[in-house]
């Protein structure tokens, strides 16, 4: 069975007081673009949200910043390498949310399927190349959905956030800021919610495993970044 190893515990609490909804959705939106494959375009993305900082909660502002400054101070190659390094070669950085609730078992084509039904319930058709429960993918829903819908999405897997959280710190990664900036705009965690994260923590995913193709794997690079509704 695979563990994760040397990971304590949730890092920080969220903040006490709630951040308003606008900002809410700009913080969300700004990892979402700062979290994807860094292509291209990816300084671009930068400056975008270095133009927004300011406007920002300190909370969140303070982690996106340092990130950004250190994304300019490495430059686009040496991020894109730490990326697949990070995201592609570390089962508990994995940005695919399904594998934490449900591991290489059955169940996680299923649960992908069902994610992607969700967004089409709320309105919104995919035009990118991840997976539905890419996290990305799901931050920019999150920033643009209006139902609650994407809300119960994140809160629903706050578990594994936690865990590609906690990961990134022990890694010592820059990504670590952008999930610091994240849990920023979520509540602080309910017991049930920590007991999961412990137990991922000491026992991992489900490790049943068995064909689910390329449902396993999210392509890094993407072609099209964006969402319509």
């Amino acid at each position: 069975m695979s563990t994760f190893v040397g990971i304590p515990r949730i890092p920080t609490a969220a903040p006490e007081r709630e951040m308003p909804e606008a900002d809410r959705r700009a913080v969300r939106m700004a990892v979402s673009l700062l979290l994807d494959y860094p292509g291209d375009d990816f300084l671009d993305k930068v400056g975008a949200v270095e133009a927004e900082l300011a406007a920002l909660p300190d909370e969140a502002s303070a982690p996106l910043g340092a990130f950004t400054r250190a994304a300019r101070g490495a430059g686009v190659r040496a991020m894109q390498v730490h990326y697949v390094e990070t995201f592609d070669q570390r089962r508990r950085c994995a940005l695919g949310l399904t594998y934490y609730t449900h591991g290489d078992t059955r169940g996680r084509g299923q649960a992908i399927l069902a994610f992607k039904e969700v967004l089409r319930r709320a309105g919104f058709e995919m035009r990118r190349e991840e997976l539905p429960d890419h996290l990305p993918v799901v931050l920019e829903f999150a920033a643009l959905d209006g139902t609650g819908t994407a809300e119960a999405l994140l809160r629903s897997n706050r578990e594994g956030i936690e865990v590609i959280r906690t990961a990134l710190r022990s890694a010592e990664s820059p990504y670590a800021g952008l999930l610091d900036a994240l849990v920023a705009t979520l509540p602080e965690p309910d017991e049930e919610t920590l007991e999961g994260f412990h137990r991922l923590v000491s026992q991992g995913p489900p490790t049943e495993l068995v064909g689910i193709g390329d449902l396993s794997a999210t392509p890094s690079p993407a072609s099209d970044t964006t969402m319509e509704r």
